[in-house]
């Protein structure tokens, strides 16, 4: 047996690739300029957990719960590692050990969390750009860790297993209630599990096709209601810093978040198209077999952006501010990817490469899937079935 796996796979579903980019790249966009109103148009978040929740479920259908949840650690893992290992010796050298006060005194025991992110991992105030978006990697790995008893959950209900759907947001309305509050690590693991729980279970509902099943009417009409109650929710509970910015609101962005990922799951457009585009369908390859890489590197090449261009004398842009910030953020993020990025093939158990090469043509992109992965008649498909894509795991 070879040691290390091919890139490609013929069992990947192009439009779940292709929901990963675009959340992947609005993140960026979003660090970038902070535009509130990306926070309705695609609640990205959402939809990575909702993906994430759709692939999860999808390995549980087909290998028992312990290799399951060791691969997906494995492959989510090293990526941090690596980054720790450049940005904890960087905010120690940096002072971090001498740091006043700030969201992470420097506490030595805590640094397991650069290992075992089932908390946050720590991190200096000056370096804050390195660990303020890791909170993703540690709500993921809890999504993940839970998944087997989720899973086995959704199986047992059967036709009520929407409860399970429904069960984080009636538990933010019972928590709103009562206002309970638990010791702060607890508590911001306990809010990004229930405001986000929804999307992840979701997926298990787009996997096993009983989204597919639901008559559109019924999926319009729960849209609607979730999609209203939320904008309603922000109306009277704005934002700290945007009154219309749902990241600022937990409630109101689970809610459209649900409604939202319901929308884009229940209905799959042919995306066959996007093969006759070959720069498009080349970036959604590279991003989805790097997206963890992107996710953690893009906010540092977001704050080296003005440094950069100050050093270079071009901080005078007028009206070129935004495209120019906008294509050194990819320049530097694809830095980062070619330095960075083969840490992802390694966690995968691939050759290791600095940029990830094509895949995808030989794979069929519409129509009746290889007979080794035809799904069974007496389980409707979740979407029309079409297999391609990069095997590139990511949140």
């Amino acid at each position: 047996m070879d040691r290390f796996r091919r890139y490609g796979s013929p069992v990947r579903n192009r439009y779940l690739d292709i929901l990963r980019a675009a959340a992947i790249v609005r993140v960026v966009v979003y660090h970038l300029f902070g535009w509130p109103w990306l926070s309705i148009v695609f609640p990205a978040m959402g939809v990575m957990f909702a993906v994430a929740g759709s692939l999860t479920a999808a390995s549980l259908q087909k290998r028992s719960a312990g290799p399951v949840v060791t691969s997906r650690l494995r492959r989510l893992l090293p990526p941090l590692w690596l980054l720790g290992a450049i940005a904890v010796p960087a905010m120690i050298a940096t002072g971090w050990t001498l740091e006043q006060g700030g969201s992470h005194p420097y506490t030595p025991w805590k640094l397991i969390f650069w290992v075992l992110p089932l908390s946050d991992p720590p991190g200096s105030e000056a370096g804050i750009d390195a660990w303020e978006t890791l909170w993703y990697i540690r709500a993921y790995l809890w999504f993940v860790l839970l998944s087997p008893l989720l899973w086995a959950a959704w199986r047992t209900l059967g036709g009520a297993a929407w409860l399970l759907v429904a069960a984080p947001v009636l538990a933010i309305a019972v928590i709103d209630k009562s206002n309970l509050e638990l010791p702060e690590p607890v508590d911001a693991v306990m809010w990004d599990l229930i405001t986000y729980g929804a999307c992840w279970i979701a997926g298990f509902a787009h996997r096993d096709g009983l989204l597919a099943r639901l008559r559109p009417g019924r999926v319009l009409t729960i849209v609607a209601v979730l999609g209203g109650a939320a904008l309603y929710w922000q109306s009277g509970h704005p934002g700290d810093e945007h009154p219309w910015d749902l990241n600022d609101v937990p409630e109101s962005q689970a809610l459209w978040s649900l409604a939202f990922v319901l929308l884009v799951l229940r209905w799959q457009p042919d995306v066959s198209a996007l093969s006759r585009f070959r720069p498009l369908e080349r970036a959604v390859e590279v991003l989805n077999s790097r997206a963890v890489t992107v996710y953690l590197w893009h906010n540092l090449a977001v704050a080296a952006i003005w440094p950069l261009l100050t050093w270079l004398t071009v901080d005078d842009l007028g009206r070129m501010e935004k495209p120019v910030t906008l294509v050194t953020a990819v320049l530097l993020t694809g830095l980062a990817v070619l330095a960075f990025g083969w840490a992802e093939d390694l966690a995968a158990r691939r050759p290791p490469r600095l940029w990830p090469p094509a895949t995808g043509h030989d794979l069929p992109v519409a129509g009746r899937p290889p007979e080794s992965v035809r799904i069974p008649r007496h389980r409707a498909p979740s979407l029309p079935v079409r297999f391609t894509g990069s095997d590139g795991k990511a949140p």
